[in-house]
């Protein structure tokens, strides 16, 4: 079963933990080189952040890829020099999940919630959002899903939209719920530090 390849990649990847700033932070070294890096909040057990670092053909590491959570970029050192960077205006778009659902926010778009359109497109595996008045398209994947081999379901797809922000939701469907919770009681045993990951237990 797919589900349970990914869960048991993830049990026998190598991990450390760090507990600092009320996040716990686990850091994963996959068989192929791979690292995953996610925080979960201490209080609610909630995915912050999940990046992934991979290797080029050539073996140099590449910058980490966020996948949940907020990208941020660096502040510009200098006001002199030229910048070329995106218009704060432009749509900006992230994942942050909640317990029971995969969710991601795309702000800066101030059209009523009527013009949009957001739908499953099974045969493309993935989530296409489209506006009536041609401003706004994106077609994006659930990357959990593709990892456990399960397939998308229509039914499991809201939104909405408030704030010049669209909220799109997708259920996480009982298998994903199952592996989160099975994966958050082997995080709970490793031994997290405060202290970088100095003596920390790896798995």
């Amino acid at each position: 079963m797919a589900v349970q390849s990914w869960i048991d990649i993830l049990k026998s990847s190598k991990k450390t933990a760090l507990l600092t700033d009320g996040k716990r932070k686990i850091h994963y070294l996959f068989k192929d080189g791979k690292e995953m890096a996610e925080e979960y909040d201490l209080k609610t057990d909630e995915l912050i952040v999940r990046k992934w670092h991979t290797k080029s053909k050539l073996g140099a590491q590449g910058p980490w890829e966020v996948e949940v959570g907020e990208t941020f970029t660096g502040p510009v050192t200098s006001l002199d020099t030229e910048v070329i960077k995106e218009n704060c205006s432009n749509p900006v778009f992230m994942r942050k999940d909640t317990k029971s659902s995969f969710q991601w926010r795309i702000r800066n778009l101030p059209y009523p919630k009527d013009v949009f359109c957001v739908s499953v497109e099974p045969s493309e595996r993935c989530i296409i959002i489209k506006t009536s008045n041609k401003k706004y398209y994106k077609k994006f994947g659930i990357t959990d899903l593709d990892r456990s081999q399960l397939p998308l379901d229509s039914s499991a797809l809201s939104f909405t939209h408030a704030n010049n922000t669209l909220i799109v939701s997708y259920k996480k469907p009982k298998e994903i719920l199952t592996l989160e919770h099975e994966l958050l009681k082997e995080l709970k045993k490793l031994k997290g530090t405060s202290e970088g990951d100095v003596d920390c237990k790896t798995q």
